[in-house]
């Protein structure tokens, strides 16, 4: 599972799976501070802030080559650009330094932290044992109308999937990025499913846009979506040359989150 589908809007399962360990910690360590009068609630949010500002500082920072052709980028949070050491560090620095000024916040910090952390890892780990990480298996056609499988395709290489259609914003932006990269990183297979619509809008679309790109297939169904559980576009999905998902991103990619992705996807050990 990728996202949650709340009505028509699509949230990301990390997101849902962070807010829902924040409000554990927050109600466990109210609950633990009551008889004191002391709530972590401002705590947690300035260990948030912290660690988002510091998760992205340090991410920009790496990857700053990047960003540096298009800087108002590195303000678009959107892209999943956030580097979690950093974060984590930046989190428990500022809930050390709240324990160390108020004793008594230590305890019901450290209980709703406890909780939040256990909430998040046993979610975690649930959805990770039911998620679909192979391949997808979806009927895929060409452009031509012919049929594809992933796994022929790509013949032992690394491959990048990425979900779209032509009426998605977030999609048409980010598909130069993914163009570029398809040149550049020639060692990766980039494939391009659109998600239910026919030949001759892609083309049209393509065309119009000026856009070079290999690999676009046909999901005429739609299917793939649901295969990898995910309910938005873009999706963006890595997989190692064996055919395991390496790393996803559900939302607009930019050049940095990009590269951070594909650099953990070329790290992975093959074979």
């Amino acid at each position: 599972m990728l996202t949650v589908n709340p009505g028509p809007f699509s949230m990301s399962v990390d997101v849902v799976l962070l807010l829902l360990a924040l409000l554990v910690a927050a109600a466990v360590g109210g609950v633990a501070g009551r008889g004191r009068k002391t709530g972590i609630g401002n705590t947690l949010a300035d260990m948030l802030i912290a660690a988002l500002l510091a998760a992205r500082i340090t991410f920009v920072a790496l990857w700053f080559d990047s960003y540096r052709g298009a800087p108002w980028s590195m303000l678009d949070l959107r892209d999943g650009g956030f580097n979690p050491w950093a974060g984590l560090a930046a989190a428990l620095l500022v809930a050390l330094w709240q324990g160390w000024r108020h004793a008594a916040l230590r305890r019901p910090l450290a209980l709703g932290l406890a909780s939040g952390a256990l909430l998040w890892s046993a979610m975690f780990g649930a959805i990770h044992l039911m998620s679909n990480t192979s391949l997808p298996i979806a009927p895929l056609t060409t452009l031509a109308g012919e049929p594809a499988e992933l796994a022929k395709l790509a013949a032992g290489r690394p491959v990048v999937v990425n979900l779209w259609a032509t009426w998605c914003p977030p999609c048409r932006r980010e598909l130069p990025v993914l163009a570029a990269a398809q040149k550049s990183e020639t060692w990766a297979y980039f494939v391009f499913a659109d998600q239910g619509e026919d030949a001759g809008t892609v083309q049209r679309y393509l065309a119009s846009a000026g856009l070079d790109l290999d690999n676009v297939l046909l999901d005429r169904g739609a299917r793939m979506g649901p295969e990898v559980g995910s309910g938005g576009l873009p999706t963006t999905l890595f997989y190692s040359a064996d055919g395991r998902l390496v790393d996803t991103h559900v939302g607009l990619l930019t050049s940095g989150s990009l590269a951070g992705k594909l650099s953990r996807l070329r790290a992975r050990p093959q074979g």
